[in-house]
């Protein structure tokens, strides 16, 4: 990480640990975001899509940037994700954060409206004079159904704020473009594309499986920055079965919950509805590709103990999500 660079490499996309009745685990979450800077994250995102940010209430965000800033204490940087579909919601979150404390914000496309380009021109314009904290643009059109097209990403790039994105889209042909024509930083947002990312010139990396094994993708990082192709390859292979099993089957959220609580990393697997724990032939398939895990540091697979009933089936909390 450099003074250019005011996110990080190796970024967490954090799950949000809770209990069996959907609350959130705050020593839980304590735990977790030290785990994962011990293990070698330099940033963590917050209530992004892994957190449940949907089903988060604005207090639980807001409380997770404060939370994560206490145990990270300088190690790491605090992102906050999520955002909202309304823009004056999320300037509202975004503020928010900001006073809480966060490092910076990460903002994704309006979904659900299926805005314009215009409108999503707008919205990040709108969002980012809001705050003065350093932004990652999200571009993740299979959730929000729209892609934040190649001359919007042009002209964001030229607002003081904008510094990032992280791309979720696997067009790699558009990620050069934009790095040859613009000053932005790219994170991948696609665990199994990580290297080839880095490959042609992206920062770092916003992961999933990040949750479960930072380690080697800290290595893959430090291999990439001196040069050192060959040993980013051999951990890119050897973490291909575990992004599989997080990746591939179900959510990466319900995946990568199912698979720290069999190692014991969090106390439940819980998810909150819609989201639901994996079936019996969904959990099947996780443990087959798990089967297949070797040498991962930081993740003993000779201990995961997966628990299908406690994993079945979504909870309702006491208070009804996202809240103003």
């Amino acid at each position: 990480m450099t003074q250019d660079n005011p996110f990080g490499q190796v970024l967490v996309a954090l799950v949000t640990p809770m209990t069996a009745d959907g609350e959130v685990d705050w020593p839980g979450v304590e735990k977790h975001i030290d785990d994962v800077i011990g293990a070698g994250a330099d940033g963590i995102v917050v209530t992004g899509t892994t957190g449940e940010t949907s089903t988060l209430t604005d207090p639980e965000k807001i409380r997770l940037v404060e939370v994560g800033k206490d145990v990270a204490a300088g190690r790491a940087k605090i992102i906050t994700g999520g955002g909202s579909n309304e823009t004056a919601h999320a300037i509202e979150l975004y503020k928010h954060s900001e006073q809480a404390g966060a490092d910076g914000i990460m903002i994704v496309t309006p979904y659900y409206n299926k805005p314009t380009q215009a409108g999503i021109l707008t919205h990040f314009r709108l969002v980012a004079d809001a705050t003065d904290l350093p932004v990652i643009l999200y571009d993740i059109p299979g959730r929000t159904g729209v892609p934040i097209r190649y001359e919007t990403i042009l002209r964001l790039a030229k607002h003081p704020n904008i510094l990032a994105i992280k791309d979720a889209k696997g067009d790699f042909s558009e990620v050069s473009r934009v790095l040859n024509q613009t000053d932005l930083m790219y994170f991948s947002g696609d665990d199994a594309n990580v290297l080839p990312h880095l490959a042609i010139g992206a920062t770092g990396l916003i992961g999933v499986t990040a949750n479960i094994a930072p380690a080697p993708y800290r290595t893959i990082i430090d291999a990439v920055n001196r040069g050192d192709l060959t040993t980013a390859t051999a951990e890119h292979r050897r973490l291909e079965p575990l992004v599989r099993a997080v990746m591939t089957h179900v959510p990466g959220t319900v995946a990568a919950k199912y698979i720290l609580h069999g190692l014991g990393r969090i106390g439940s697997p819980r998810v909150r509805l819609p989201l639901v724990g994996p079936e019996e032939w969904e959990a099947a398939l996780i443990e087959d590709e798990i089967d297949h895990v070797q040498g991962i540091p930081g993740a003993d697979f000779h201990r995961f103990r997966p628990d299908r009933n406690a994993a079945a089936g979504g909870a309702l909390p006491k208070v009804a999500g996202t809240t103003r």
